[in-house]
């Protein structure tokens, strides 16, 4: 494999796949920097179902090797939400301020053994022969009271992990990559790749 595409235009996310992903003897591209431009729509049930509509639209699309993912975060006090709506939760363009607020509004007065929640990550990848294989990866935490932290996108400032004393947002980008959700698929796919 000369190319794999990565189904995403999230900036942020392309970092974290590049540094995971720096071992494998392979290039990878960002959709737009493969030059595909396409508004898939997500409309699966689960993270998985996601990941695949995205890999083999995006395959169809451009005749490689396409690798995509679907997170979030699941809070178990709030049955699971926002779940595969994470990104468009409270609306597609809403700042994350606004929704890790909103989410810990909605948590005042929930104890901490009761503020558990997840970050879950469904890698696919979907090769031109039709093959589409997937991957999960998960990492526990607690929905925190405050944003803390600097270094991560999305909810990561509210996402504390009770094990390093702090939120996902305050680890470095090597500490996170080691025990984040998509970290852990990632790392499971490698394999696929190799």
């Amino acid at each position: 494999m000369k190319k794999i595409i990565f189904a995403t235009g999230n900036a942020e996310k392309m970092k974290e796949i590049r540094e995971i992903l720096s071992d494998v003897d392979t290039e990878i591209l960002s959709m737009k920097e493969a030059g595909i431009f396409a508004d898939i729509v997500e409309d699966g049930k689960t993270f998985e179902e996601n990941a695949v509509i995205k890999a083999k639209a995006v395959c169809a699309l451009c005749g490689e090797t396409v690798l995509a993912d679907d997170s979030g975060l699941e809070i178990d006090y709030l049955n699971k939400e926002p779940g595969v709506y994470s990104a468009r939760y409270m609306g597609e363009d809403t700042d994350y301020h606004i929704k890790n607020h909103s989410l810990i509004q909605r948590l005042e007065g929930v104890p901490d053994e009761q503020r558990t929640a997840r970050f879950v990550c469904a890698i696919a990848m979907a090769s031109p022969d039709g093959t589409v294989k997937t991957v999960q990866g998960t990492m526990e935490g607690r929905i925190g009271y405050e944003e803390k932290g600097e270094n991560g996108f999305g909810y990561d400032p509210i996402f504390f992990l009770p094990e390093y004393g702090c939120t996902s947002a305050e680890l470095s980008m090597e500490e996170k990559n080691k025990i984040s959700h998509r970290g852990k698929a990632l790392r499971a796919i490698k394999d696929e790749l190799k």
